[in-house]
């Protein structure tokens, strides 16, 4: 009877050496252990042996018994590991690089923006931003615009409440840079600002950089000069700048500011219509009610402002025909200015 325990385990021994999948122990086990299995087989022929004999087989069968359970289990974690691994290599995933990313490129809005900031600075003009959620007061009061002018109406500007809007000009910053600062003043406040408008030169958010100065004696001339410095550094020195008359409440005298065309240098052609001239941006000497509402003495001090759109310049720059091209994230077309 011992060499027939031996014999089993012999076989077992044999036949486990041999790589086996999950479902192929399964079988093994139920030839061994299973119900009608060789080690049940062993148990049932205890029965037949000599009363004195019984003791010591049956003890050989259990060790037998042990051993196998305790081989399967050793099998089973073989076998899962191996599983494992073969799922892995099926499921491999290569995260290596095959080439370079491509490199990110600043926004061409923000490009303009990142220039003209750096001519004001080199001029000594502070950069500086202010919140985007304005109060009435400073959106509009502070800056002489009454409450009948059409600059309030709710279908131009984002009301959040009565008096809280989304600012519609960053001239709101000049108000409390005024109001907390005495002259001399030379700011700039680029930011985003919000109208309700949308067609393909216009858009609800739109990109702004306000500029201010204020000091004793300034003029117009000033206002002219550093305008001209700004257009010839943005579109190249042939550019010239022409100032026409306008009306803005935060500003007396104001003009409009047109630049030579930077597609045809003032010859005329299809994108300045014919007339040689684009227009740029408002200006003018900032109102003596402006002056006066911040603490300022008008009587003594005077200064001139310009808001400059960042989007018209960047289009007029980039020969760009729809400004809804920079808000599309389109890769074709960012990607132009990276180089």
């Amino acid at each position: 009877m011992e060499d027939l325990i031996e014999a089993i385990k012999l076989k077992f021994d044999l036949a486990s050496k041999s790589s086996l999948g999950g479902a192929e122990l399964q079988q093994m086990r139920a030839k061994y252990l299973g119900k009608s299995g060789e080690v049940t087989d062993l148990l049932k022929k205890i029965k037949d042996l000599p009363p004195e004999e019984r003791p010591a087989f049956g003890a050989k069968v259990n060790e037998l018994r042990k051993y196998l359970e305790d081989r399967f289990a050793a099998l089973a974690e073989e076998s899962k590991a191996e599983e494992m691994r073969l799922s892995l290599q099926r499921e491999r995933v290569d995260i290596s690089l095959t080439s370079c990313p491509s490199r990110g490129a600043l926004h061409p809005v923000t490009l303009v923006e990142k220039q003209i900031c750096d001519l004001m600075e080199a001029m000594g003009f502070e950069v500086l931003s202010g919140p985007e959620i304005e109060t009435d007061y400073y959106n509009f009061r502070a800056l002489n615009i009454p409450e009948d002018h059409p600059a309030r109406d709710m279908q131009d500007t984002f009301y959040v409440t009565e008096n809280i809007l989304l600012r519609t000009q960053t001239s709101a910053m000049q108000a409390r840079v005024m109001e907390r600062r005495k002259p001399p003043l030379k700011i700039v406040c680029p930011g985003k600002v919000f109208r309700s408008d949308n067609d393909a030169s216009h858009s609800p958010v739109f990109h702004q950089i306000e500029g201010l100065a204020v000091d004793k004696n300034i003029t117009l001339c000033d206002l002219k000069g550093t305008l001209s410095y700004i257009a010839e550094n943005l579109f190249g020195p042939q550019t010239k700048v022409r100032f026409r008359p306008s009306f803005f409440p935060f500003t007396e005298p104001s003009v409009e500011v047109d630049v030579t065309c930077s597609n045809c240098g003032g010859k005329g052609c299809s994108l300045c219509k014919g007339t040689g001239w684009i227009e740029l941006l408002g200006a003018g000497m900032v109102h003596p009610n402006v002056l006066e509402n911040c603490g300022i003495d008008s009587g003594k001090y005077s200064g001139y402002a310009f808001g400059i759109g960042m989007d018209r310049v960047a289009m007029i720059k980039y020969g760009i025909p729809d400004i809804r091209l920079f808000f599309e994230n389109d890769q074709r077309f960012l990607k132009q200015f990276g180089k």
